[in-house]
Parts: structure tokens; C-alpha cells; sequence
């Protein structure tokens, strides 16, 4: 089960090259806690890897790399929605598409997203105006010290934008092994996200005749003509978060920049960190194997299979040139291993 100096270029969608210690395929609850306890009798650090699409590896992983490959999805349809109940090993579009499938509403804007199920809650992924703790019911993690598997309610999980408990108080402590979510009966297409409303108008596609699936299909046409596949270009999607700053910022820069692209987030305003990028003129460029994706400023891409110091060199440059020129500090959306 334990296999040792695994090359783990496969397994993300970086393609940086790196090799892990030991690594265990796990595909039932039983093989993860003996994973686990191979690991805690020798000490070893852990990394839970699924679909590989949030992280950079910085250099070869000297612990325990479980590539968690639970599979079950089970969907409960009744009068007052949906209840989806999908392993944490799930290929998270492919759950999407189910669902889009059987007419149920509520993650249609969340197509095209890499990754498995088990990230989702971590990363509390959003895309197109929607987030998962919309729609987030429950979920169940092994606790790695213990063994012990606990249950997590969404105020447990303590969701912010593109943040969880499990990046804060929980993290490196638990293993996500399956997520629940309820769709609601009374669907409503959120499709006023400006590049998705833009495309809508552009293809004539009347709103209000919105299904899931069409949603769906309008959301992958967007994300396709503006982000890399993995498999051809190898990238971690949107490798930086959109900036949070307060009124007084904002408006400074509005003033400065009148083109500048931002939304209302309650007291603060969220800032497009790709427009700040692409004005910064980093678009297109590349720099020895890695660079900056030509059609979306957001997106690293790793197309000469460098290494992962490569990519955040580029990162950290690009956030020094972007705090010199705006202001504005730019945080990492993926996080970097070791």
C-alpha cells in the first residue's frame, strides 16, 4: 500500500516536478487510517492530495502523500430540495454535471472547476457570483492525530471568501472524506456576473429562460475561452485572490485608474486582481519554463514543466510590482507544499 520516492508530477496540475517520501492510494475509509497510522508511527508530516489543482509543490515532500480517492455519490430528492452526498474523492465537475443533469439547481456556476469534492470546502471555491457555502449542508473528516472522524456544520466550518476553517484553526488537522449540499426547490439562475452576463447577451440567450444546464453550459463557454485546460497547459487556475480593499482605497484608486474593474463586497470593495496584473503588463510573459497565461492575467501557467520555485518567484514578483504600483497586497489562492 505504502509506496516510497513516488514522482508526483502526475498528480498536480502544475506538473512541477517533485517527489514525495512515501504515497498511499486511498480509496476506503479503512485504507486512510492505516495510511494514517503508518504515519503517525513514524512521524511523518501529511499531505492530503486529491485532483492536485490548488497546490504548488516547492520542492520533494519529505512525509506521507495520500492521494485520497474516495469514491459514492448519492443524491435525495424531496419537497424541499435536494440533499447531494458525494466522497471526498469525486471529480467536482463531473458532480456538477450530475446534478445539471437531473434539472437540480444551485452549483451550475461552480462547471469546469478542477479538483475533487474533498477541496471544495477548504478552499470554499466560488466562481461566477456563487460559492459552495451556498449551498453547503455538512461535512464528515477524519481528525489525523485521533483517527476520530467529526462532523462539520457550515457555522463549524467558518466560510469566507476563498477561506474555511480548515485553512485557520483546522488546518493540517483533519481529512475532508465526503461533503454534503442541498439544492433548493426553488431555483434561481444567478447569471448576473458580468462575464457571464456578457455572454448571454452576446449569444442572445434569453435569462429568464434560464435552466441549470444551460448555466452550466455558459459557464464553461467562459471559463474555456478564457482559461488553460491543465492537461495541455499545466496551471493551478486562478493563482491569486481578488484584493479586498476598504471605501477610501477604492476610491483613490477609482480616481487614479477609472477603468478600474471591482464589486461591492459589503463595507469593502473586491477588486479583479487580473485587471491589476494585466495593467501591470505581465500578461503574455514568460520567464525561463513558467509565465503568465496570454488570455487571462489570473492564471500561471507552468507550460516548460519548471520547477516549483519557478512559480513563486514569478508570483512573488508579480506581487511586489502590483504593491508598488497599486498599493494592493495580492495573496495566493493555491498553497505551497512542503
Amino acid at each position: 500500500m505504502i509506496q516510497r520516492d513516488v514522482d508526483l508530477q502526475p498528480f498536480n496540475t502544475m506538473a512541477i516536478r517533485a517527489r514525495a517520501a512515501h504515497y498511499a492510494h486511498v480509496g476506503s475509509l479503512d485504507e486512510l487510517r492505516e495510511a494514517l497510522e503508518f504515519a503517525r508511527r513514524r512521524r511523518l508530516p501529511i499531505l492530503p492530495l486529491g485532483g492536485g489543482s490548488n497546490i504548488v509543490l516547492t520542492g520533494g515532500y519529505p512525509g506521507l502523500v495520500l492521494h485520497i480517492d474516495l469514491q459514492g455519490l448519492a443524491v435525495e430528492e424531496g419537497p424541499h430540495g435536494a440533499l447531494i452526498t458525494a466522497a471526498a474523492g469525486e471529480n467536482w465537475h463531473q458532480l456538477v454535471m450530475h446534478t445539471v443533469a437531473r434539472n437540480l439547481g444551485g452549483l451550475e456556476n461552480l462547471a469546469l472547476i478542477p479538483g475533487r469534492v474533498g477541496a471544495a470546502p477548504i478552499q470554499n471555491i466560488g466562481a461566477y457570483g456563487v460559492e459552495l457555502r451556498d449551498t453547503f449542508e455538512d461535512l464528515s473528516a477524519i481528525h489525523i492525530a485521533s483517527g476520530e472522524l467529526r462532523e462539520f456544520s457550515k457555522a463549524d466550518c467558518h466560510f469566507a471568501y476563498r477561506d474555511s476553517v480548515f485553512k485557520g484553526d483546522a488546518r493540517d488537522q483533519y481529512i475532508i472524506t465526503r461533503v454534503r449540499m442541498r439544492l433548493p426547490s426553488n431555483w434561481q439562475p444567478r447569471a448576473d456576473y458580468p462575464a457571464l452576463l456578457q455572454y448571454l447577451q452576446e449569444h442572445q440567450i434569453d435569462v429568464g429562460g434560464l435552466t441549470p444546464a444551460r448555466v452550466a453550459e455558459a459557464v464553461i463557454a467562459v471559463r474555456r475561452s478564457k482559461l488553460p485546460a491543465p492537461e495541455k497547459t499545466p496551471n493551478a487556475g486562478s493563482f491569486f485572490k481578488n484584493p479586498l480593499v476598504d471605501e477610501t482605497a477604492y476610491l483613490a484608486l477609482k480616481q487614479a485608474y477609472p477603468d478600474l474593474v471591482a464589486f461591492p463586497a459589503g463595507k469593502c470593495w473586491k477588486l479583479a486582481a487580473g485587471w491589476l496584473i494585466d495593467q501591470a503588463g505581465w500578461r503574455g510573459r514568460r520567464i525561463g519554463n513558467v509565465g503568465v497565461h496570454d488570455r487571462q492575467a489570473l492564471v500561471l501557467v507552468n507550460p516548460g514543466r519548471g520547477a516549483g520555485s519557478e512559480i513563486t518567484d514569478l508570483a512573488r514578483a508579480i506581487a511586489d510590482d502590483i504593491l508598488n504600483r497599486f498599493g494592493v497586497q495580492l495573496e495566493p489562492e493555491p498553497r505551497y507544499y512542503p
